[in-house]
This record gives C-alpha cells, structure tokens and sequence, in this order.
C-alpha cells in the first residue's frame, strides 16, 4: 500500500473538539475509508452512527474491511435486580443489549446501519462482544472509550468522550485525542491503545469480564434489518458522504409533529386555546381522548416559536409512575426526540440531563426533554437540574391532579414561563386547597372534553352498563353502622370550614367503610354469574378492592384472601379461563408482558387493582368488572375510560358495577344512614348509566331501588 492510500492521506489532526471542526466528517468518515480494519471500544454503541458517516462505510465493506466492537449494554433497574436474584449474567446482558438493538432500529436511519452491519456479520467481518465490570458480587457497565483504525502498514488509535451513537457523535459537545503509528511522539500511545484493546478482546483486563455477543446479535440484525429497497438509502444517504440530517433529538433536541400525526379538531382548538392564555393552562379532557399528543403538539408549536426567535426549550414531562415515562417516551421519540427518562438510579440520568443543561446554556441545543416521575421530581439531586436551567422552560405535568399534594406543589419550578397540566379530573377530592394551587399554578381550565362529547366525536367507543347489586351480609352491615356512627361524631365537632385531612382519624375511617364496601362477600358469586354470561369473551379487566377485608382479620392474622387473589382463583382455577394479575408489586417488564399476552389474545382476563387506573393504554379491552369503585369520581372516570379506547375491531365497550346496599332487614341502620350510603352508591350509577347505550334498561334496575330509598332525584 503507497503512503498516499493509506491513513496517512485521511489527513487525520491530533485532537477533534466540538467547537473547533465536525468530529464525524473530519475524522471518522475519512480514516474509515482508508481503514481495512476499526477496533471499537465504547460505553454504548448503537449501529444508528452507521446512517452519520455515510459512504464511509460503503468503501470499508467494499474493501473487505474487518470491525471489532466491545460495548457495554445499558443496564435498567430491572436487570439488576434479576442479577442480583440470581438469574444467569450471560443471559441478563444479551438481554439488554438485544434491547438496546431493537431501540435503536425503530428510527429508520438505525435501521440502515443495521443493514450495514448485517452484510458485515454475513461476511464473517464483524465480531461483538459485551464488557462489563466484575468486582465481588458486584456488575457495573463499561464506560472506557477508545477506537483504533488500521490500514495494514499504520494505525490511528483515539480516545475521548464520544459514544458511538448519533447523540454522541452529532448533537453533544465532545473532544477525542487521536495518536498516529507514524508520528514519533504518538507511537508510545498508539500502540498502547491498541495493546490494551487486545487485551480487552482476549477478556485480559484486570476486572473487566468480556463475552461474546455476535450471534445473538445476528439474529437480531437479521430480523430486524431492511432491504436497501425499504431502507431507500439511494436517495437518502448523500453522495458526498457528508452527515445527513438526523432526528432532532440527536442535532438539536426539538419536538416536531410527525408526519403521520393527524392533530383532531378539537386538539387543535385545545393548544390553540392553552397559546391564548401565553401557554398556561388545564386540559381537562377524559381518558382515552389524546391528551398526551395534544399535549406535545402544543410544546412542538411552542418549540417552533421560539426556536424563529433563536430561543432553546427545555420540555420538562412529569408523570406519576415509571411505566407511564415509558409510555411518554414513545410518543416523544415519534415527536423526533429522544428523551432523558429520570428515575431509579441517579447515576442513570444525572449526567446526561446536566449535560443537556449546558448544552442548552450554550446554545450547542436548540431543545431537549426529559421525562421523570412524581417521586424522582421532588428529589434533590432532580430539583439541583432545575435550578441550574435559566432558559424557556416548558412543564407538563400528566396526571395533574396529582401534584396538588402537599408535598410536592412546593417543588413545582416557578421559572417555569410555560406551563401545561392534563387530567381527566383535575380538581383534588376533598382538597380544595390542593386545588386551588394547582390552578394557581397552571392556570386556568383551557379546554375540556368530556367522555360524551369524546364518544361523539368518534375518539371513544360507545358502552353499555349493568348495574349488579348485592347486598352487605350480617357482618358487614354491623361493621358498617359502627364505623359510620365514628364518622358522624367527628362530622358533628367539626366546623363546616374544616377540610378532611386523608392521614387525620376521619380520614381513616372514610378509607375503612370504603374498603368494606369494595369487599363486600357478596360480589364474588355476583361476579361468577356475571362472567358466566361471557365465558367465551376475550379482553375483560377487573378491578379489585385494594388491601383485605376488614373483616378477615382474628387475632392478627389473615383469615381471607385478599380479593385479587380470590378473583384470580375464581376464573383461573375454577372458571378455567387464562388469566394474570396486573398491580404495583408487578415488575414493569412482567407487566408489558401482561399488557402483551392481553393484546395477543394469549390472556382472557387481567386482574387489577389501582394500578390500571391512570394512564395505561389497554386500548383492546372490551369488559370492564367494577368490584371496587371508590366514591372519588376521578378513579370511576378514570376506570370507564381505560375501557372505551378505541382499537381495531372494536365497537362497544361494556361495563359491569357491582352495587353495594344494606340488607333489607338491616335493623342497626338509621334510616338516613341507609339512604346516604345508597345515594353515595347511586351517584356513580347516575354517571355511568347517563352515557350508555342501554340508559334506559339501567334506570329500569335501579328504579325499585330509587323508591324504596326514596331518591329519584339522583
């Protein structure tokens, strides 16, 4: 090979900064094309930096060149805890960095990479491996960052802060070292970064492990990788080999409104409205209507505003639970960002959210979002990002009512400029204070859309509803009249302005007549009958009471299954039909599964307790069983609403309520206490029956009730 072939004429500098050059065009696409070999060491590969250097790697393959790569799959929470469990190292980290594949090939531009990578892996050109950090009964992740480029005579070895991935290539602020075979005073190094590679490769390092991944990425790689017909690389990959425009997130981190995305009517007038009011403002709209793509179209347009005024927006999402992050994440990622999900581990976002931060200072990012959780929110080290950040700043707070505690609403950014708050129902029950600080901060009710005009509109399914009504047995009525007697003492000394504090002794008796009424012994043969009708039905959810019977307790010990359990027993062992549980004590990654195997038709029935309630997307499920519905209405609207999402094939929804009264011959109930708890019962029935499809069969159940009760008017 002359010396004008090699890496010699790739015109490689000795150091590559962001704010001085193009790290990929300057030096990675050159030395890969006069490379016969690349060696990579790295915290994270993804193949999607393959769409970035173009016909680099074009001219590599065509040359028969060799890649070696050693990676460090990026490991969740959930990883570690089945480590830790004892589940089989080997297994657990394929896992996540087949995962970690997958990922990356939902943006098509990875997809091609994979495309490249697979002709390499065909070839017998590419091998992977996975590194990871081996200290006693410790894993940790590689973080080491090093590459070599060989041509048969030289080497150019690199080492420095990018990952092989787009957002580390393109869109941070990265410097590498690079030392070359032919330059006297970087051979030492050179070959030493070489060196250490092999060993590396050869698993020699001291508490580094080294394992083999290659074939279980080629399955991978194979699955998922697209035709170059399907991949259209002709026309998207430049001739030039220069970067092509990759996705926001990974140039400038701004939200853009997919193509695909048909913005509603009414979600147009919805971020037309909230951008009337200066971006502040409640979306009060009813589960299943699209409140999250409502929402980031309006931090889109807001992003597009700004970004004509030369402004960057941080978008900060706060959601209740991590499986509703994920969920936002999604959405995000089709929105054309990659977004910074913070919660469990500090370690695992801290530094990528604080480098953001000053990306964003430095105007090197015109946007970015993170997404976190209630609880990761309130934290300090959360809170120590926000006050670092000076710029636009965007909050949408999901599930709004939420953050109207007292423990949190303090939390709540006031440099904040635009503000955006989504709830079915935003007012907190019994917390009128919480209320009012919500809307203090958010700003008014901008817009709302109820579940009629929603099923109107086409955007929820149309249902029908059975009222069951079962009746307390001896037992519970006599607990019943005891612990209403308890509330009505309290009622009485208090003064008509006290609120009802939910940690407070009145508190905890609403909580325990609730959860009496939601056990209610009754239900379960109710239920049976009810399923029975439906036994050959697919996707139907049931909501069980949360806790135990207050009844089942003697001398402290359990004398009752809680109610989940019996359910799961009633039609699983018994009922002979598939069926799961789905609740909080749930692993995320089981819970998928759940979701999965519902939407497969693999499980007839999930059982749930409030875990279903805010958010979950289970558009498929048709049945809904309400054994236990709270008087709050935000949890009923929430639980009719998870039911009426539209899906394939779907039509109607239908939902039963199980009705909880006195006893005819309860001779310990007042009156008056009978007719509250009936009216308490009925005021739910009201909602629901107002909207189905069989209103008035329902009025015709419930009418015997009504009279002897004497509330018609409810």
């Amino acid at each position: 090979m002359t010396v004008d072939q090699g890496l010699r004429s790739a015109g490689v500098a000795g150091e590559y900064r962001s704010d001085r050059c193009d790290v990929v065009e300057e030096f990675y696409i050159p030395a890969l094309r006069q490379s016969e070999s690349y060696d990579r060491a790295v915290g994270y590969f993804t193949s999607s930096v393959l769409a970035v250097i173009g016909r680099g790697i074009d001219e590599f393959i065509s040359r028969g060149g060799r890649m070696r790569i050693v990676a460090s799959p990026y490991l969740v929470a959930e990883d570690i805890a089945e480590i830790e469990a004892g589940y089989e190292l080997r297994a657990v980290m394929e896992k996540a960095a087949v995962r970690d594949l997958e990922r990356a090939a939902e943006d098509p531009r990875a997809a091609r990479g994979l495309g490249k990578l697979g002709l390499l892996v065909a070839a017998g050109r590419l091998d992977i491996k996975l590194a990871y950090v081996a200290s006693g009964n410790r894993v940790g992740m590689y973080h080491e960052k090093i590459g070599v480029f060989r041509d048969g005579q030289n080497l150019v070895a690199f080492k420095g802060s990018a990952n092989e991935t787009l957002s580390g290539l393109v869109g941070n602020f990265e410097s590498i070292e690079v030392f070359r075979s032919w330059d006297e005073w970087d051979r030492v190094r050179a070959l030493r970064i070489s060196r250490d590679f092999e060993d590396l490769w050869e698993d020699k390092t001291s508490i580094l492990r080294v394992m083999p991944f290659t074939e279980a990425a080629k399955k991978v790689i194979e699955r998922i990788s697209p035709t170059d017909e399907e991949a259209g690389e002709a026309k998207e990959l430049p001739e030039n080999g220069a970067t092509i425009q990759v996705a926001p997130v990974d140039t400038s981190g701004m939200l853009t409104i997919p193509a695909g995305l048909k913005v509603r009517d009414y979600q147009k007038q919805a971020v037309g409205n909230w951008f009337n009011e200066k971006g502040r403002g409640l979306l009060r709209m009813a589960t299943g209507t699209g409140k999250t793509l409502t929402a980031l179209s309006a931090a889109a347009q807001m992003t597009k505003v700004l970004q004509q005024r030369g402004e960057p927006l941080l978008t900060v999402v706060i959601a209740p639970y991590q499986h509703l992050v994920d969920q936002w994440a999604k959405d995000i990622e089709w929105f054309g960002v990659t977004p910074i999900r913070a919660y469990e581990s500090t370690a695992a976002w801290f530094g990528r959210a604080s480098h953001l931060m000053d990306a964003l200072a430095l105007q090197a990012a015109r946007g970015g979002v993170i997404i976190t959780t209630n609880k990761t929110f309130g934290e300090t080290a959360f809170q120590s990002i926000l006050n670092r950040y000076k710029g636009r700043l965007l909050v949408i707070a999901d599930e709004a009512h939420n953050l109207g505690a007292k423990h949190i609403r303090t939390k709540l950014p006031e440099n904040a400029e635009f503000r955006l708050g989504l709830s079915a129902t935003p007012e907190r029950w019994f917390d009128d204070e919480g209320t009012d600080a919500l809307t203090a901060y958010f700003g008014k009710i901008v817009f709302e859309m109820g579940i009629g005009d929603a099923i109107k509109l086409g955007a929820l399914c149309r249902y029908t509803y059975t009222p069951v009504v079962v009746e307390l047995d001896a037992e519970e009525t006599e607990m019943y009249v005891e612990i209403t007697t308890k509330i009505a003492r309290i009622f009485a000394a208090q003064q008509p302005s006290d609120s009802v504090d939910e940690n407070s002794a009145l508190g905890a008796l609403l909580r325990k007549r609730s959860n009496l009424l939601g056990h209610a012994r009754a239900k379960l043969p109710a239920l049976r009958r009810e399923i029975e009708k439906r036994g050959d039905d697919w996707y139907q959810l049931l909501y069980c009471a949360e806790g135990r019977h207050p009844l089942s307790y003697e001398d402290g010990v359990p004398e009752e299954l809680p109610q989940l359990d019996q359910v799961l027993d009633l039609v699983g062992n018994q009922m002979h039909m598939p069926a799961a549980r789905y609740t909080a004590e749930t692993k995320r990654q089981e819970r998928r599964h759940v979701l999965q195997r519902f939407s497969d038709r693999e499980l007839q029935a999930i059982a749930s307790m409030r875990c279903l309630d805010e958010g979950v997307d289970v558009p498929a499920a048709r049945t809904a069983y309400l054994l236990a519905s709270s008087s709050n209405p935000r949890q009923f609207i929430q639980r009719r609403g998870r039911v009426l999402r539209q899906a394939p094939g779907k039509t109607m929804a239908d939902i039963v309520d199980f009705i909880v009264v006195p006893p005819e011959e309860a001779s310990d109930l007042q009156p008056e206490s009978e007719r509250k708890m009936v009216a308490r019962e009925l005021a739910r029935v009201t909602e629901f029956a107002y909207l189905a499809e069989n209103e008035a069969e329902t009025l015709d159940i419930l009418r015997p009730l009504r009279m002897r009760y004497d509330l018609q008017d409810i």
